[in-house]
Formats: C-alpha cells, sequence, structure tokens
C-alpha cells in the first residue's frame, strides 16, 4: 500500500470520527466540580448529558489528564448511603440525566494536584456513537452544591 494513502486514509478516520462527534446529538451541560483540598485527594464531577437525538446511545468510559476518573451512583440500602460503580450508562432519545450530589456522579481519584476554585480541566466521555465528546470543567467553590 503506498505510503501517501494510508496517510490520506488515516486522515480520513480521524476527520470522520472527529466530525461525528462534533455532530453528535448527545450535549454535556453543566459541567462542574468542587474544589478539592490536596493533591492524591478525591474529587467528584457533576454534569447533564442530553440526548436530542432519535437514537440511543450509551456512555462507556471516562477519562481526564488530572485523575483517575469512573462513574459511580449513591444507593440507600437500608438506612446506609452506599456508592457502587457504574460501568456504562445509557442514553435514550429525549433524555436528560443529572449527574448531581447524592446520586450518579464521576468520581476523580488519585488526583494529581488540588482542583482550585476558578480553574477549568478537560474530561473525554467516550459513547458507542458519538464517539469522544472533549468537556471543560469548571471548578468551583469547596462547599458548592449546584453549578453556578
Amino acid at each position: 500500500m503506498p505510503k501517501g494513502f494510508l496517510t490520506l486514509f488515516l486522515a480520513g478516520l480521524l476527520w470522520t470520527a472527529t466530525a461525528s462527534a462534533a455532530d453528535s446529538a448527545i450535549k454535556v451541560e453543566k459541567a462542574w466540580a468542587r474544589a478539592t483540598t490536596a493533591a492524591g485527594a478525591t474529587g467528584v464531577v457533576y454534569l447533564t448529558l442530553v440526548n436530542g437525538g432519535a437514537e440511543a446511545d450509551r456512555l462507556t468510559g471516562i477519562s481526564t489528564p488530572v485523575a483517575t476518573a469512573g462513574m459511580h451512583v449513591m444507593v440507600m440500602e437500608g438506612s446506609v448511603m452506599q456508592m457502587r460503580a457504574v460501568d456504562a450508562l445509557d442514553v435514550k432519545p429525549g433524555d436528560s440525566i443529572e449527574f448531581k450530589p447524592g446520586g450518579l456522579h464521576i468520581m476523580l481519584t488519585k488526583l494529581k494536584e488540588a482542583l482550585r476554585q476558578g480553574d477549568q480541566f478537560p474530561i473525554a466521555l467516550a459513547f458507542q456513537k458519538a464517539g469522544i465528546i472533549d468537556v471543560e470543567v469548571k471548578v468551583l467553590p469547596l462547599g458548592a452544591s449546584s453549578y453556578r
């Protein structure tokens, strides 16, 4: 296979993946995290996923350069609140799914540095159909309870 053809083919694949994510029916709104006190601490990201399209999609992974990231949900078992890992999340057409305190959230572990109020950091959400959607997360004050 000629070298120029391979380069052109790979560039076409990259353009297609980027275009599909940019044109995605999945939108991410109000991405925020609370400030943390130290590096190595645990942080949490909250946001809202909106599927404005006609097809369901599935959130299958999350990554960020600032920490290890994973989805979790808080559930009540009797009188005890527990946190459980969520491997994937279906987002049906018309759905608006809120990641919020006391419910579904993105847990950040092994933070490389403290999250400081006023800063922003990137997070990448991997969807089966929409591909990778990059989002900037706004860091709010330590005691924040909702997006401002």
